[in-house]
């Protein structure tokens, strides 16, 4: 048995092996719905071995999309193809979790391949965005600065989402604070400029983050993980930096969070240092400072890379994302590097229409 394809049991959740599958944007959706793309694409990861299938992004309300093709899970129109979903990657034996976002001034923007790019005005189907204060992302529109009362429904929104995803048969949330959407927002100087409780030094600062963690636990299952994905880092001075994160992650041991998801950047343009494991380093130093198990992510393209990952101690699991997107099956392809042996159930289950495949 390897590390990679070990099992790890958070909660009263085991999944059955430490190869998970990355939020990844999809720009696919209609209305925010789940639909044949999604069933397709994340199947087949959940046929292809990842023991963990994390979703893109899932607004929690409708402006919270990062595009206007973004998926939602703000409203019970959402959950009957969320209850689908669920159904497929459980028959590949994989669990399914629903990274909630809510992607405050880098919303309502243009999906990559379109034509025209920056904020998606309101005749062509844009809405006004908000954020922390008044400061747009590079080549975005002004965001509206959030009232408390406002806060108050971010909260709620989150909370309400959990709700859905429980109701929908899921495994495991992810609060979204990474990436430049409004939870990182707001814990970064750089974008929040407020003079409030919700401003100025890191307990402030982090708030909302502690707020909307909270009521997540709050009305999600005792035995199911709550995972919060951060940026270690903004990679540029007067940014958001790796100790404050490791303090931060310390502060949601105690709200019940079981799992650090480990990235980096987002919040403003910067020169990141990008290379084979970059954002490793980022994912150990968060374990050591809050005691909390995280997963690592950040070209890792091989299974024996991922593999030592793990062996060195670097993180308890780890996301695989744009590889993913050439490889359907990278985690079989990861096993079968690292030589285990071809079975149909177990950590690196084949399904048995592909077993031929292990063969060398």
């Amino acid at each position: 048995m390897t590390h990679l394809f070990s099992p790890l049991t958070l909660r009263g959740t085991t999944i059955r092996n430490r190869v998970w599958l990355a939020p990844m944007c999809q720009y696919s959706s209609v209305d925010g719905l789940v639909g044949d793309w999604h069933l397709v694409h994340l199947g087949a990861r959940a046929a292809g071995g990842f023991g963990l299938v994390l979703s893109e992004a899932a607004a929690v309300v409708p402006e919270g999309r990062i595009s206007p093709e973004d998926l939602g899970i703000w409203s019970e129109a959402h959950l009957a193809g969320w209850t689908r979903l669920a159904g497929i990657v459980h028959a590949h034996g994989s669990l399914l979790g629903v990274q909630l976002a809510h992607a405050g001034r880098k919303a309502s923007t243009y999906r990559p391949w379109a034509s025209t790019q920056g904020t998606v005005p309101a005749e062509a189907g844009g809405w006004p965005t908000v954020g922390p204060s008044e400061i747009p992302f590079e080549g975005y529109a002004a965001p509206g600065e959030l009232s408390e009362g406002g806060l108050g429904q971010v909260v709620e929104a989150f909370a309400a989402a959990a709700a859905r995803a429980e109701e929908a048969g899921l495994d495991v949330v992810e609060v979204h604070a990474a990436h430049g959407y409004l939870l990182h927002q707001f814990l970064s100087p750089l974008s929040n400029q407020r003079t409030d409780s919700y401003g100025g030094p890191l307990e402030n600062r982090a708030r909302l983050l502690l707020e909307v963690v909270a009521a997540v636990r709050a009305v999600w299952p005792e035995h199911k993980p709550l995972m919060v994905r951060v940026s270690g880092t903004d990679w540029t001075e007067g940014g958001l930096t790796l100790e404050e994160v490791g303090t931060i992650a310390s502060w949601l041991v105690p709200l019940g969070v079981d799992l650090i998801d480990v990235s980096s950047g987002g919040n403003v343009l910067a020169p990141i240092p990008v290379g084979p494991g970059y954002q490793v380093p980022l994912a150990r130093s968060v374990r050591e400072a809050s005691g909390l198990p995280v997963s690592a992510v950040g070209l890792l393209t091989s299974g024996p890379q991922a593999e030592q990952v793990l062996v060195d101690g670097a993180a308890d699991a780890v996301m695989i994302g744009r590889p993913a997107l050439r490889d359907p099956m990278w985690a079989l392809r990861a096993a079968h590097e690292l030589g285990l042996p071809a079975s149909l159930e177990g950590a690196a289950p084949w399904p048995p229409q592909y077993v031929r495949g292990a063969w060398r």
